[in-house]
């Protein structure tokens, strides 16, 4: 296998929010399939993107590239961060930290004064991440993840230090 070239950091000026269409999904998918051991399905996003009242996805491009993704459901005042993904070739540019950030920001835009998520207890990397953000642990969903029964920690946030 031939060595990567490597990627040019990124300018956080270059990319751009928006949220996520169907357009982007063969990009999002792209990155889905090398992220999770059980990715989501095209179908699941369009339903997600079509039939969901309370969910917001969003990608962050550079020029027409998707870099990453990120979903939450909004119900009331709690956001429950559903996904949130880097295409391989950025990630370790804190560009996670930048959608998770960026996310919160329009949860609590959105009138959420709390945010959750699971995270895989083997996935040390975006527990880290979840942490220096300012997640804590509150529990554990025994058997969550059906490819593996791993149990899901789940982690909370309240927003209230947020700026809108």
């Amino acid at each position: 296998m031939a060595a990567k070239e490597p990627v040019a950091p990124l300018a956080r000026d270059e990319l751009v929010i928006v949220p996520m269409t169907e357009e982007h999904l063969d990009q999002v998918l792209a990155i889905e399939q090398v992220s999770f051991p059980t990715p989501w399905s095209r179908n699941s996003y369009l339903r997600e993107l079509s039939d969901n009242q309370f969910a917001y996805y969003y990608v962050c491009l550079q020029g027409d590239k998707v870099l990453g993704y990120m979903g939450m459901w909004l119900i009331i005042d709690e956001a429950h961060v559903t996904t949130i993904a880097v295409h391989p070739d950025y990630r370790g540019q804190c560009l996670g930290r930048f959608l998770l950030e960026e996310l919160m920001v329009r949860a609590a835009a959105l009138g959420a004064d709390k945010i959750t998520l699971e995270v895989r207890p083997s996935n040390h990397i975006a527990q880290r991440l979840y942490r220096r953000v300012g997640f804590v642990p509150a529990g554990i969903r025994k058997g969550y993840y059906t490819d593996t029964k791993e149990d899901a920690i789940i982690m909370w946030k309240h927003l209230l230090d947020i700026e809108n």
